[in-house]
């Protein structure tokens, strides 16, 4: 069976990339000489520092697996119209709820990079595969698609751009 590509923006991977390496080259190493220093006490049985360090180390390569892992099978979507007409990921789109008149605005990102709840000083980053994001895909400026969900709306998109990152 094919293992399932996903689809990311170069500045996704790029942060994916430097996890990895803090992981790896930082807290990884703290946690080993956490464990040396641990078993150093004696008797392994009764050392709460030797369990704790043994858990971390577990949870931290547990980290590490699933980021190599997207690393593996990361597609970089290259959006060849950086200029704006048609959305797809790595787009910031500004629209607008035709019944409310709301405007907000969003990045379309690949699944691994979501951050729906960003502050105010901070755009959100929402999935390609969300229902907004993809009654997004595709459109472009001028636009009024539906937003397939449990409660359906329309949307009108307002202006549509590209930048390597947002946040």
């Amino acid at each position: 069976m094919a293992e399932e590509k996903i689809e990311m923006t170069q500045a996704g991977l790029d942060e994916v990339e430097k996890k990895y390496r803090y992981l790896l080259d930082v807290e990884r190493k703290e946690v080993l000489e956490a464990l040396v220093a641990a078993r150093e006490q004696g008797d392994l049985s009764e050392n709460a520092d030797y369990t704790a360090a043994k858990h971390k180390l577990g949870e931290i390569d547990g980290q590490i697996e699933q980021l190599q892992h997207i690393k593996d099978v990361a597609v970089i979507i290259s959006t060849n119209n950086k200029s704006g007409k048609k959305i797809n990921i790595g787009h910031t789109v500004d629209y607008r709820e035709v019944k409310t008149g709301e405007e907000c605005k969003v990045k379309v990102v690949g699944t691994v990079e979501v951050d729906p709840l960003a502050s105010k000083t901070q755009i959100p980053y929402i999935s390609g595969r969300s229902a907004l994001g993809a009654a997004l895909i595709g459109h472009e400026v001028g636009d009024i698609v539906r937003v397939e969900c449990n409660s359906p709306y329309d949307i009108e998109i307002l202006s549509v751009s590209y930048q390597s990152s947002d946040k």
